[in-house]
């Protein structure tokens, strides 16, 4: 009878996962189990059967991508700069989403398994009850996007809190003193990045006033709904800074619905720059961050098997457009 994966793995004292993670060469395996692992399908002779090799091994020429949602720019401006990537390298993505919902993260990463040679996952919460973790473990290798998430060792992303603090520094430097913040889901880790970046820049800059924080998603109707706010208290803050252009995008309609202008009732702030934020009028103010060459970076860091197990963050750049009121910067197209 032939020997198969399951014999190798009880000889071994492995389960049949790390099997198959020390006979493909991926990285997440001690090299004394690595070596246990190969002298014993070397002494029983173990040949991977065809079928099963091609949904186990690195063979696939398909990449796994994870993302918490798959609608709107940045997400699309992400794929491309991933779908670059993969093209160059003649390679296909299989793409799926867990809707923004922390729970159905292991699903989606789960139903990765067997078909793809490594993963991109972006997951911007809390690994709180190791589900993340867990799913990893058993899957391909992995690159994390703009996470702190601990349950792989490769990470690219941004320096959030950088950019939030570049941005309220400008804002104050434009004379605005009451800055409202629009933040971001108070379980994601960008959104809480970006919050701690504006409150650390207004102790600094501006000490002594207390900021106005409101709640937000990251979703257009939030920015909306936060403009209606503060279009109800009896004067407008000097400027608004959302935590991201979707955000402060709504933020825009509804101040023009309600007839005030951007900026000379009130100057408005996002942060991604997403390609809209250039063409909407007055052209937003944001913190560039590089989206389509974030998803680049992070599948170049995917192949790159020498990359080692390290944190790559870019550091997001200031970008003036006329919703400020300050003078644009020269690059703000």
């Amino acid at each position: 009878m032939s020997v198969t994966i399951k014999d190798v793995a009880r000889e071994a004292r492995v389960s049949v996962a790390t099997v198959s993670r020390a006979l493909n060469g991926q990285h997440n395996v001690a090299q004394a189990v690595r070596e246990r692992v190969q002298s014993v399908a070397q002494r029983l002779r173990y040949t991977p059967h065809h079928a099963a090799r091609s949904l186990s091994s690195r063979r696939t020429r398909t990449i796994g991508v994870v993302l918490p949602e798959v609608y709107g720019e940045f997400f699309s401006e992400l794929m491309q700069g991933i779908d670059q990537v993969a093209r160059e390298h003649a390679l296909h993505l299989l793409v799926s989403s867990y809707h923004g919902d922390p729970r159905e993260q292991g699903d989606a990463l789960r139903a990765m398994r067997g078909r793809v040679d490594g993963l991109l996952v972006m997951s911007p919460y809390d690994d709180v009850d190791g589900h993340l973790a867990d799913a990893l473990a058993i899957l391909p290798d992995a690159v994390m996007i703009g996470s702190r998430a601990v349950a792989a060792g490769r990470r690219v992303g941004i320096d959030n809190h950088a950019g939030a603090m570049a941005m309220t520094r400008h804002l104050a430097a434009c004379g605005h003193r009451r800055i409202a913040f629009i933040a971001g889901p108070d379980d994601n880790f960008d959104a809480r990045e970006r919050l701690r970046g504006f409150r650390d820049a207004m102790a600094m800059h501006l000490p002594g006033i207390e900021p106005a924080v409101l709640p937000g998603d990251f979703r257009e109707a939030s920015g909306a709904r936060a403009a209606q706010r503060l279009l109800a208290e009896p004067d407008l803050p000097d400027a608004v800074f959302a935590a991201n252009d979707m955000m402060a995008l709504g933020c825009l309609s509804a101040f023009s619905a309600a007839g005030k202008t951007v900026p000379g009732d009130v100057a408005v702030a996002g942060f991604d720059d997403i390609p809209l934020a250039r063409y909407v009028p007055p052209g937003l103010t944001t913190i560039r961050v590089d989206i389509a060459a974030l998803g680049a970076d992070a599948m170049r860091r995917l192949l790159d098997a020498d990359a080692g197990e390290s944190d790559r963050l870019r550091v997001p750049q200031l970008v003036v457009r006329a919703s400020c009121g300050g003078r644009a910067s020269p690059d703000s197209s």
